[in-house]
C-alpha cells in the first residue's frame, strides 16, 4: 500500500455517537406522541369512590300493631362487598360475597330488621338503637372500584292513616272496593310526600296491588280485575314522609 487512496475504515466512536443521537431522537419523539394522548384514570386505579345508584334508610311503623321496623334499600352495578356505618362510627351491616359471588357481584339488596312489640320494646328504644344522623354506605364493586353514599336518618314518623273505608272486617263486593283516609297532619312538623295503598291477597300472598298517590290523594277505587278470587284481602294504606320514612295502617276485608 502507497498511502494514496487508501481507506481508513469505519471509525467506530462516530458510530456510537449516531447510534445514540438515533435513540435520543426516538425518546422525544415517542414522549411527544403520548403527550398528545388524552390521559384518563379510571375511577378504580385512582381510588376514587363512586355514589351508590340508589342507597336509602327508612323506617316503616305499623300502627295497626304497635311496631317498628329499620329498612335498608340498596341498587348499584355489581358489586362484592358493602358496609353501614352509624353515626357513633360502628358498622352495623357487613355483607361480603364468598366464592362464585364474589367475582360475579350482587346488584340489589333490600331488608329490613326485626319488628318486636312496643309492649316488649318501646319506639323510645328504637329511637336509640338507630339513632338520628349520618350513615354511611361503603362497599367496593367487582371490578375493585370503591363505593361510598352517606344517607340522614331521621326520626320523623308520620302517625298512621285513619282508614274510613273498608271497614275493619266488613264484606264488599268486588266491583265495590274503595280504600278511603283521612289526611294524616300529626306529629306537628311532618309533611307527607305522598300516600302508598296495598291490598293483599290473603290466600296468595304474592298476588299483591300497589298504588302510589300524591299527599292530596284520600280515595282509590280498587280495580275488580284484580279481585278474582273471593275471600280475605288485606288493605294497607301508608303515609309516606318526605324523609321516606313511613307508617301504615291495616284493615281486614272479605270480598265476595
Amino acid at each position: 500500500m502507497d498511502g494514496y487512496g487508501a481507506s481508513a475504515g469505519p471509525n467506530p466512536a462516530s458510530s456510537v455517537r449516531e447510534t445514540s443521537m438515533r435513540m435520543k431522537i426516538g425518546l422525544i419523539i415517542a414522549a411527544a406522541m403520548l403527550a398528545a394522548i388524552p390521559l384518563t384514570v379510571s375511577a378504580a386505579a385512582s381510588g376514587a369512590p363512586v355514589e351508590f345508584k340508589k342507597a336509602l334508610l327508612r323506617v316503616e311503623v305499623t300502627s295497626t300493631d304497635g311496631d317498628a321496623g329499620l329498612q335498608i334499600d340498596l341498587d348499584h352495578d355489581p358489586w362484592k362487598s358493602v358496609r353501614l356505618i352509624a353515626p357513633n362510627g360502628r358498622t352495623i351491616l357487613d355483607v361480603t360475597n364468598r366464592d362464585v359471588l364474589k367475582s360475579y357481584g350482587l346488584t340489589e339488596l333490600f331488608s329490613e330488621s326485626s319488628e318486636p312489640p312496643f309492649d316488649t320494646f318501646p319506639l323510645s328504644e328504637f329511637r336509640k338503637l338507630f339513632p338520628e344522623g349520618e350513615y354511611v354506605f361503603e362497599g367496593r364493586q367487582t371490578d375493585g372500584t370503591p363505593i361510598r353514599s352517606t344517607f340522614v336518618l331521621t326520626h320523623d314518623f308520620p302517625a298512621g292513616p285513619e282508614i274510613t273505608a273498608p271497614v275493619q272486617d266488613s264484606t264488599v263486593r268486588s266491583d265495590r272496593l274503595v280504600v278511603r283516609w283521612k289526611a294524616v297532619t300529626r306529629p306537628t312538623g311532618i309533611e307527607i310526600a305522598r300516600y302508598q295503598v296495598l291490598v293483599v291477597d290473603e290466600q296468595d300472598p304474592v298476588r299483591v296491588l300497589s298504588l302510589f298517590l300524591p299527599p292530596k290523594a284520600r280515595s282509590i277505587a280498587i280495580p275488580k280485575e284484580f279481585l278474582t278470587t273471593a275471600g280475605a284481602y288485606k288493605v294497607e294504606v301508608l303515609a309516606i314522609e318526605k324523609s321516606g320514612n313511613q307508617t301504615l295502617t291495616e284493615a281486614d276485608v272479605t270480598i265476595q
